[in-house]
C-alpha cells in the first residue's frame, strides 16, 4: 500500500491492485484522468473512488521514489498512462511526444518508453513518423467516417445481443447508470461524463457476453473518444436521451430494434462532431 501514504486501505482487491500499480503514475495528473484511468479498469461507482482516494478532490503532492521503483512492467504502465492523458484531452492531436523528454517525467528509461508509444500506435491513439518521431494521431474525416461505420455496426450487434440476452441484474445496473448520466448532463458535469459513458457501454457489452465482439468495439471506442471529445452540452443530453432509447428496446427484448438503436446513436453522434461548421448569418 505505498506506505499507507495514501488515503485509507483499499475496500477490495482490484482497487489494492490498483492503488499499487497505476496511482504512482497518476497521482500528478488531473481528476479527470483518474477518475478515467480507474473506470476504464474497474468500473465500481465513482463515489467509490473518491471516498478511497480523498486527495482526488485536492492538491496532492507526489509520492516518493520513481516509476523504476515499481515492481510492474514500466511499458505497459506507462502505456496506460499515456493513453488516459490524451483520452482526457491532457495531451492533444498533434501534440509530439519526445521519448526522452517523456522518459525523464515518468522517471523510466526511453526503451519501456518506445514499447508504450509503439503500443498506442497500434490502437491509433499515436503516430510514428521516420525521423519526426511520435506525436498523438490526427484523424482526418475519411478515416474518422470509416471508423464510424465499423463502430456502428459492432456497437448495433453488441445491443442485440443484450436484447437477447438480458437480465434482471444486468438492466438494474445500465438503468442506474442512466440516471446518473442523465442528471450529469442535465447539470454539465463534463468531467463525469466520459466515465459514465464509458460505465454504460461497458455494462451493455457485459451483458451481450461476447468477448471477442467486447474487445473489437472497445478498440474502436478508444479510437473514437478524441472524435467525439468536442460535442457540446446539447449533444450531451441527446446522447443520454439515446441511451435511454436503446435500454428500452433491451429491456422489452427487441433485438433489432436495440441494434438500428446503437447503431443510429453512433451515426448521430459522429454527425454532430464531423459537420461543418454553420455559416455566420448575414449581417441585417
Amino acid at each position: 500500500m505505498m506506505g499507507g501514504k495514501v488515503g485509507r486501505p483499499c475496500c477490495s482487491p482490484p482497487e489494492q491492485a490498483w492503488n499499487t500499480r497505476y496511482l504512482p503514475l497518476l497521482v500528478q495528473r488531473s481528476p479527470v484522468e483518474v477518475r478515467l484511468a480507474y473506470n476504464v479498469l474497474y468500473p465500481i461507482p465513482v463515489s467509490n473512488l473518491m471516498s478511497n482516494f480523498p486527495f482526488i478532490n485536492s492538491e496532492s503532492q507526489p509520492l516518493p521514489g520513481k516509476l523504476a521503483d515499481q515492481h510492474v512492467s514500466l511499458g505497459e504502465v506507462i502505456r496506460d498512462t499515456l493513453r488516459a492523458r490524451i483520452l482526457s484531452g491532457d495531451l492533444k492531436t498533434g501534440d509530439r511526444l519526445v521519448e526522452g523528454k517523456l522518459a525523464d517525467e515518468l522517471g523510466a528509461s526511453r526503451i519501456p518508453v518506445r514499447e508504450a508509444l509503439r503500443a498506442l500506435a497500434s490502437e491509433g491513439l499515436v503516430t510514428i513518423e521516420p525521423r519526426r518521431g511520435a506525436s498523438v494521431a490526427f484523424l482526418s474525416n475519411e478515416v474518422a467516417r470509416d471508423l464510424v461505420e465499423v463502430r456502428a455496426t459492432l456497437e448495433g450487434l453488441n445491443a442485440k445481443l443484450a436484447a437477447q440476452r438480458r437480465n434482471d441484474k444486468a438492466v438494474a445496473d445500465l438503468q442506474a447508470v442512466l440516471n446518473m448520466g442523465i442528471e450529469a448532463a442535465r447539470t454539465d458535469k463534463v468531467a463525469l461524463l466520459a466515465d459514465l459513458n464509458n460505465r454504460f457501454h461497458e455494462l451493455l457489452a457485459t451483458v451481450a457476453g461476447n468477448d471477442v465482439l467486447t474487445d473489437m468495439v472497445r478498440s474502436l471506442r478508444t479510437r473514437t473518444v478524441m472524435l467525439f471529445a468536442n460535442a457540446g452540452a446539447q449533444r450531451a443530453r441527446q446522447n443520454w436521451e439515446e441511451h435511454a432509447q436503446i435500454l428500452q428496446a433491451v429491456i422489452a427484448g427487441n433485438a433489432e430494434l436495440a441494434a438500428l438503436l446503437a447503431a443510429q446513436h453512433v451515426h448521430n453522434a459522429a454527425n454532430a462532431s464531423l459537420r461543418p461548421p454553420a455559416a455566420p448569418s448575414p449581417s441585417t
